[in-house]
């Protein structure tokens, strides 16, 4: 799901980071209001533990492969706005040292994998939860949802830029990652049960 530099046209480039930029300000400004001092090292062991993980690649289809987002575990465990800085974070690291995903495409991969895939997503966890009264059932879904509709947010900006059909790429990514959604759905009940019985105060809200 990491676009390379390359990939999208100019006015995707500039509309998906002008929009990155807005998102992550915005933020900021709310996660420095709500944050508290042993939150600030929790974001720190948060983004270790997503950019080891994500580090991990497992097989799928096809000879393809995937890895944990682990955006809407982020968010469960910090908060959303936190989250997103903590995605953010991540993904810089990834693009600037490890050449995984480009630095002109940063805007791009902040909306699909931090907005989309943690910030929004959190917020269908904590709708879905209310609904369905079920907190692991709507943390599996949610977690699924993250990583299918990031791949969706970035197939429409590869068809945008011209780069693949849309009638190719959406049908590809979305079931690629539909898959691969499972995994992230698996590791983040199991992660989030492990965190309720070991420290469960640690846990946002």
């Amino acid at each position: 799901m990491h676009i390379p530099d390359g990939f999208l046209s100019m006015p995707v480039l500039a509309a998906t980071d002008i929009t990155a930029v807005v998102a992550v300000g915005l933020a900021l400004r709310q996660a420095s209001k709500e944050l508290d001092e042993k939150q600030i090292p929790l974001m720190g062991v948060t983004a270790a533990f997503v950019f080891g993980a994500q580090m991990l690649n497992f097989p799928i289809v096809g000879g393809t492969s995937g890895h944990v987002l682990g955006g809407l575990l982020t968010a469960i465990l910090v908060g959303p706005n936190a989250a997103l800085i903590v995605m953010t974070v991540v993904l810089i690291v990834q693009a600037l040292l490890f050449n995984d995903g480009g630095v002109l495409a940063l805007g791009a991969n902040i909306i699909n994998m931090a907005v989309i895939g943690s910030w929004c997503c959190y917020w269908i966890y904590r709708w879905l939860a209310q609904l369905l009264k079920n907190e692991n059932f709507a943390a599996a879904i949610s977690a699924w949802l993250s990583v299918v509709l990031g791949a969706v947010a970035c197939a429409l900006e590869l068809s945008l830029s011209g780069t693949v059909p849309l009638t190719v790429v959406v049908p590809t990514m979305a079931a690629i990652h539909a898959v691969i959604g499972l995994g992230e759905a698996l590791v983040t009940v199991a992660a989030i049960a492990f965190v309720k019985k070991l420290k469960p105060e640690i846990i946002h809200g």
